[in-house]
């Protein structure tokens, strides 16, 4: 690795990460993936950004509703992030996949009934950062289900950071 690039990892991969369920739909085609880079933003108005790779089949429907539904793992469902972090080409339909139950929202696409709850925001822009694209979004809908530990990333020992 060129100088510096293991330092950048190490420090990067201390850094604290979360992992959610990122749910959206446009018409009859629906998206799922396990996110990593989410973080709230702003109080008011209540902003919540997200990080999508740019491959993500799930993006275009963010793009194409102006909807997200954001929902944290629960301690303990490391199994349940992996899979849907898989890519749909490779994963097929994640909705039939074990643990992937669906309640709906009022506001926007369903979220996940094995989350801590969730956030439904609604786009206010999308940018385009390296090989991601930032998805930034107003949340207008928000409920919780437990108060349990949210999953991070170390202790699912996941490395996407760096």
């Amino acid at each position: 690795m060129p100088d510096g690039v293991a330092s950048r990892r190490a420090a990067l991969r201390q850094w604290t990460y979360g992992l959610y369920a990122v749910i959206a739909e446009s018409g009859d085609r629906r998206g799922i993936f396990t996110a990593n880079w989410c973080s709230q933003v702003s109080f008011d108005p209540p902003l919540v950004v997200l990080s999508v790779e740019r491959e993500s089949s799930t993006l275009a429907l963010i793009g194409e509703s102006g909807l997200v539904t954001v929902c944290p793992f629960r301690t303990g469902q490391r199994e349940l992030a992996g899979a849907l972090g898989r890519p749909a080409r490779r994963a097929g339909d994640k909705f039939s996949m074990p643990g992937v139950d669906t309640v709906p929202t009022r506001s926007g696409p369903p979220a996940l009934a094995a989350s801590l709850g969730y956030v439904v925001g609604r786009v206010t822009r999308m940018d385009e950062t390296g090989d991601s694209v930032l998805v930034v979004a107003e949340v207008i809908e928000a409920e919780t289900y437990s108060d349990d530990a949210p999953l991070t990333m170390r202790e699912a020992g996941f490395r996407h950071a760096g």
